[in-house]
């Protein structure tokens, strides 16, 4: 659960820029806000602390309940709606924040350590070698057992399949959350954040980019890097 500040974005891909000693950094491209700041929620009213921030703009089929809300709050309608929960540092500053408001990647400098938020690619339905790595039998003429799941549960005691057993199932669509990446860069005029390495889910897959829960340290070589 988010408890500092952030916005949502889509995945744009992935590329590389470079340091000045030459190096590359690899990086993904992340299209974060605009966001609206669509509602404050306050421990004293709510029971927390917490801000819901709206993403892209809905034109078409709002549905009436929808349209009421956001006509209350005189708020343009959005397309996506989240809650970012704040920890007593963060909440210390929501008192700077206003309903209709903007917020932008001037949120993030580079250098600063992140935490971003997706859902991992579907795989849809798999065996339990793919799934679970499973060492799988043996690839022979005659072994009629190369991926199959095999003996998975007791004879006669306890004549059943203890809960828990590893299966083949539906794989991906998981929330995952990637700590401690580095920003490198920051273009507010595209609204793009370019941070290290890699994060969950498929290009155009939404995103929540927050500050840090854990480290605030700047990395030096994401401080440092430029693009040649």
């Amino acid at each position: 659960m988010a408890r500092k500040e952030g916005l949502i974005g889509r995945k744009v891909g992935m590329t590389q820029v470079f340091a000045a000693d030459g190096s590359h950094v690899p990086v993904t491209v992340i299209q974060a806000g605009p966001c609206t700041v669509v509602g404050i929620r306050r421990k004293d009213t709510h029971g927390y602390d917490a801000l819901q921030l709206g993403f892209e703009a809905k034109k078409k089929n709002v549905t009436k309940p929808a349209a009421g809300f956001f006509k209350k709050v005189n708020v343009g309608a959005v397309r996506v709606l989240r809650e970012l929960r704040l920890d007593r540092t963060a909440a210390e500053k929501i008192g700077d924040y206003q309903v209709g408001q903007n917020l932008t990647v001037d949120l993030f400098a580079p250098g600063e350590i992140v935490d971003v938020i997706g859902v991992t690619k579907g795989k849809g339905f798999q065996g339990g070698v793919k799934r679970h790595g499973w060492a799988g039998g043996d690839a022979t003429h005659g072994s009629m057992h190369h991926r199959r799941v095999g003996s998975i549960g007791a004879s006669s005691d306890p004549s059943r399949v203890y809960p828990g057993q590893r299966l083949p199932g539906r794989m991906g669509t998981d929330q995952r959350t990637v700590l401690n990446l580095s920003v490198v860069r920051v273009m507010p005029e595209q609204n793009l954040v370019l941070v290290s390495g890699a994060v969950p889910g498929a290009i155009g897959g939404l995103l929540v980019v927050r500050k840090s829960i854990k480290t605030r340290k700047v990395h030096p070589t994401a401080a440092k890097a430029e693009k040649k």
